[in-house]
């Protein structure tokens, strides 16, 4: 029987741990390697950030000779996961240091109502909170797993086409709230822009609409027409731009009753780029789990733990109810029907157990895709699918 993971375990005298506490204007780097009564804290405030990455590793050099270390020391240097992304851990990686990345959430802080604040006890935590984790200590913070440059460059696809659609939504929604300043219900379906320049579009009364709310909306339609162009193209050539295996899974996914082509190309982008080792990791990854409270006689139910990606979340619910709706005969269908069957059955229950159905069609989904296995009950559509290319 083979173990699900293999910690390995660094004696604290054979590794420098360093912490990275990243500002838009300066770093703050924390070395410990055991033997000290605390951790040393340097800045380095370079103007680019590739200048000051280049300045935190001669600091680490630096600080190798200073204290002794043998040159080939292993160092680990860790950093909160932010807006900087993953660039900085693949610098590091490609100049042979170990660099992690971190949930920020998951390092342990005071409870005090007031606590001291500052980035050089930001960079004292971290690094120390690292020196546990190399000690065996996996609970003083978690891991992020880093994407690969290319399953990240592939997820901007589906999000810059949610860009895209919320842009729309929000300039047709614009342009009735203006319509509706002077009483104005005309539909923007259509040809709007001929339409305001003909006059047809009229106020309350038949008046004619002010100068400058019709040159407002002749602009708002000019922005409307070309992110409709730019949703249409994305969209068209958004298979090509896929890699094959991709391309296969998204067809083995959208055989299925209930899954399109936009929720394959989200799960298998956003989700499934990545492996899992059990269905425990797929729930707690996509932040559909339980979070209890016990303790004493208090008992809440807390909800969900609302963790990870928020884009698979919120899709995972669209899609557990197209499930329950398309795949009648699945026993997760039935799961849901039993449970809000009844006199005490209302919209609540419903939102509650459909949070269940999502999570437990996210493992259904992953082992579908691992094993090939089709689920018991699950139907697959008549016609086989099939991806047009551009």
């Amino acid at each position: 029987m083979q173990p699900t993971q293999v910690q390995e375990f660094t004696r604290d005298d054979a590794v420098l741990a360093v912490s990275l506490e990243l500002a838009s204007k300066s770093w703050k780097v924390g070395l410990d390697d055991g033997k000290r009564r605390a951790p040393a804290v340097h800045g380095v405030d370079h103007a680019e950030p590739e200048g000051r990455l280049e300045e935190a590793i001669a600091v680490i050099e630096k600080v190798k000779k200073k204290w002794g270390l043998a040159s080939g020391v292993r160092v680990v240097v860790v950093y909160e996961a932010g807006q900087d992304g993953f660039w900085i851990q693949r610098a590091l990686s490609e100049r042979g240091y170990e660099a992690l990345v971190v949930d920020p959430a998951s390092i342990p802080v005071e409870r005090r109502a007031r606590r001291a604040k500052t980035d050089r006890l930001d960079a004292i935590r971290l690094v120390l909170a690292l020196r546990a984790w190399l000690r065996g200590e996996r609970d003083r913070m978690k891991v992020v797993r880093v994407p690969p440059v290319e399953a990240e460059g592939q997820r901007h696809l589906v999000r810059d086409r949610g860009t895209l659609q919320k842009e729309i939504g929000q300039h047709r929604d614009r342009m009735r709230k203006l319509l509706r300043t002077v009483g104005c219900w005309e539909s923007i379906e259509g040809d709007l822009t001929g339409r305001l320049e003909r006059g047809d579009v009229q106020g309350y009364g038949g008046s004619a609409l002010p100068a400058a709310l019709q040159e407002r909306l002749v602009r708002e339609c000019v922005r409307l027409k070309l992110v409709e162009e730019q949703l249409a193209q994305l969209e068209k050539t958004l298979p090509a731009q896929l890699p094959e295996a991709v391309r296969q899974r998204m067809v083995q996914l959208m055989q299925l009753k209930a899954v399109g082509p936009v929720g394959a190309q989200r799960l298998l982008l956003e989700l499934f780029w990545r492996q899992f080792n059990n269905r425990r990791e797929v729930g707690s990854c996509v932040g559909l789990v339980p979070q209890p409270y016990d303790s004493g006689e208090s008992r809440v139910d807390q909800g969900i733990s609302k963790a990870g990606n928020r884009r698979v979340r919120a899709l995972l619910i669209e899609m557990a109810w197209m499930w329950v709706r398309w795949q009648p005969h699945s026993e997760l269908a039935h799961w849901f029907a039993q449970r809000t069957r009844g006199s005490g059955s209302n919209k609540r229950s419903k939102r509650m157990a459909i949070v269940a159905v999502a999570r437990r069609l996210a493992i259904l989904l992953w082992r579908y895709l691992k094993d090939g296995v089709l689920p018991k009950g699950v139907e697959l559509k008549p016609v086989k699918v099939t991806l047009k290319a551009a």
